[in-house]
C-alpha cells in the first residue's frame, strides 16, 4: 500500500511538473480572469481605428482643465503683482500644522535657490550652478509685501524666477506663503 501511494504521488508530481511547461515559451499560461488581461481600451500610443490619424493618445478637449488643478490666468506684469497683493487674502489659517507643511513644501520648491533661512544664498546659488542671486525673502521689501503678492510670485514668477503654478499646488503655494510670512520673516 505504501508502494501505491508513492507511486501515485510520483505520478502527480510528474503531471503538476509537465503540465507547467510550455513547448515555446510564448505562452503565459491560463487567464483566470480574462478581462483584466486583455483589455477592452486602446494601449496607449497603440493604433486606434476609431480616429482619422489612427492614434490612441488624444489631446485633452480645449477648455478642460484637470482635476484637483484651478487655473491662475494672471500674467507677469508689475500691476497684475500689485493687484494679486491688493485683492488676494491667504485663505491658510495659521497653526502648526500648515507652518510645518509650508515649510515642508518651501524646503522641497524653495530651499534650492533661496536657502534654508530664506536669504537668498541656497545651494544652486552658493555653488556657483546658477548665475543669478535669488531674492532674499527677509529683505524689508519682502517683509513689507502681502501675501497675494508672494502667492502671485511663485504662481507666475519674477525677474528670473520662473513660473511654479503648474509644479506646486494653489494649497501648496499658500502654505508656503504662510511659512515664508510667519516662520522665515519673523525667525530673527
Amino acid at each position: 500500500m505504501l508502494k501505491f501511494n508513492l507511486y501515485i504521488i510520483v505520478f502527480s508530481l510528474a503531471i503538476l511538473f509537465l503540465s507547467a511547461c510550455d513547448r515555446d515559451r510564448n505562452h503565459p499560461g491560463h487567464s483566470y480572469f480574462p478581462d483584466m488581461v486583455k483589455s477592452r481600451a486602446y494601449e496607449s500610443y497603440s493604433e486606434n481605428p476609431n480616429f482619422a490619424d489612427s492614434s490612441s493618445a488624444r489631446l485633452p478637449v480645449d477648455g478642460t482643465i484637470p482635476r484637483g488643478i484651478i487655473p491662475y490666468n494672471v500674467e507677469k506684469t508689475d500691476e497684475n503683482r500689485a493687484l494679486a497683493g491688493i485683492n488676494m487674502t491667504n485663505p491658510i489659517v495659521v497653526n502648526d500644522e500648515n507652518l510645518k507643511h509650508g515649510k515642508e513644501r518651501f524646503e522641497i520648491f524653495c530651499m534650492p535657490c533661496h536657502g534654508e533661512l530664506g536669504n537668498g544664498k541656497g545651494y544652486l546659488v552658493t555653488s556657483d550652478r546658477y548665475p543669478y542671486k535669488a531674492a532674499n525673502l527677509l529683505s524689508d521689501k519682502m517683509k513689507k509685501a502681502p501675501d497675494g503678492e508672494i502667492f502671485h510670485v511663485i504662481s507666475v514668477g519674477w525677474g528670473v524666477m520662473g513660473a511654479h503654478a503648474s509644479q506646486i499646488s494653489q494649497e501648496d503655494r499658500w502654505l508656503i506663503t504662510t511659512y515664508i510670512k510667519n516662520k522665515l520673516q519673523t525667525a530673527e
